[in-house]
């Protein structure tokens, strides 16, 4: 029974390393030509996910790279007042620790045999048992996984749903290694989440394993064509910097400060969500995991939940070996509910970073932990 998995992303990784654990074989087919073709993204907040990596074995090495340290916060408004700042102590335990998405997912990639992950397969269409890829091949398979991410190909074959714009759109920007490059500014920022909040717009921060501080600047209430009339220019590194500082003016020195030392790499990131509790009817040979099933806003519980979608079909399939419908049901099942409740949880916490009072809502919700 050949059980094919589109997208080699926290998901379906996690899920063929479940069913590596159990003797059942997978193949994961990534468009991407090799593992280290792109950049993975900044850092991840891994809590519920880290029941995932016990299961499949790898939590102690997981424990070796992730970053006690980037449990710490610092909450701010544009006019520089310090509202909350929270340090972690060196023996707290690891409750929501930080780790790079690309040492997560290389992390996954190294715990599969050779040849499991089959790098320039971009999914094109499925149909009679036959994945066709773009550039012509095909693969049979007996269960499709979509694990393809926010804009999944895959999804079609289970809901006409699509990602809607969240009102939100964010610049990414970053400081390499900011500990040489500009030590104020790193000790400013710290060594977890640097959030400031006001105005309808959000700057946080966030250091990455390599040295380098990655910075959102968010724009709330804001349309689909937002970019377009924004006066941007991404093509001109300087100018957009330019724009930025016209667009964050009025906001403490200390802050436009982290935007003017931003390096050339500046990319729009338009936000989207699929709706809250998105189900289907249950197909045996097709399902969703990740983004892919319930794409989430940004706020810390997508990588997670992916995780966890693919331990949980992974353990209904080692359930099932012969009866894919019945794991798939199985996963389904249970998938719907939890997602479902986290994405509920997501939607409240995006409410409150767009609402006026963002900063003081924030704190509120802090203050208890």
């Amino acid at each position: 029974m050949t059980i094919a998995i589109v997208g080699a992303g926290m998901g379906g990784l996690m899920l063929a390393r479940t069913l590596h654990l159990h003797g059942l074989h997978a193949v994961v087919y990534e468009r991407e030509p090799s593992r280290d073709a792109r950049g993975q993204g900044g850092m991840l907040d891994i809590h519920s996910g880290q029941q995932a990596l016990r299961e499949a074995g790898l939590f102690d090495r997981f424990l070796t790279i992730a970053r006690r340290e980037g449990q710490d916060m610092r909450l701010l408004e544009p006019d520089g007042t310090l509202l909350l700042q929270e340090d972690t102590p060196d023996d707290a335990p690891m409750l929501r620790p930080e780790v790079d998405r690309a040492d997560l997912r290389a992390l996954l990639l190294d715990s599969l045999p050779g040849g499991t992950v089959r790098w320039g397969h971009a999914y094109e269409s499925a149909a009679d048992g036959v994945l066709h890829f773009a550039d012509g091949r095909s693969a049979p398979y007996d269960l499709l996984v979509g694990a393809d991410g926010a804009n999944s190909r895959v999804r079609a074959l289970l809901t006409d749903a699509r990602p809607e714009h969240l009102g939100q759109n964010a610049v990414e920007i970053g400081i390499p290694d900011i500990d040489r490059t500009h030590p104020e500014l790193a000790a400013m920022v710290g060594r977890g989440n640097y959030w400031v909040l006001g105005d309808g717009k959000s700057l946080s921060a966030q250091r990455n394993g390599d040295g380098r501080v990655r910075i959102g600047l968010s724009f709330y209430h804001t349309g689909e064509d937002w970019f377009a009339t924004s006066g941007i220019p991404f093509d001109d590194p300087a100018a957009a910097r330019a724009r930025l500082l016209e667009l964050f003016a009025g906001w403490d020195a200390r802050f436009t400060a982290l935007i003017a030392a931003c390096d050339d790499t500046i990319v729009p990131r338009s936000l989207t969500t699929l709706p809250v509790g998105l189900t289907w009817p249950s197909n045996p040979g097709v399902t969703l995991v990740g983004d892919a099933a319930h794409l989430m806003p940004a706020v810390g519980e997508g990588a997670n939940q992916a995780l966890l979608d693919g331990a949980v079909l992974g353990r209904a399939l080692a359930a099932h070996p012969q009866d894919f419908a019945t794991a798939v049901k199985e996963y389904e099942t249970e998938m719907f509910e939890r997602t479902g409740a986290a994405a509920r949880m997501s939607a409240r916490m995006q409410e409150m970073l767009m609402a006026p009072d963002a900063a003081e809502r924030l704190l509120a919700f802090f203050q208890p932990r």
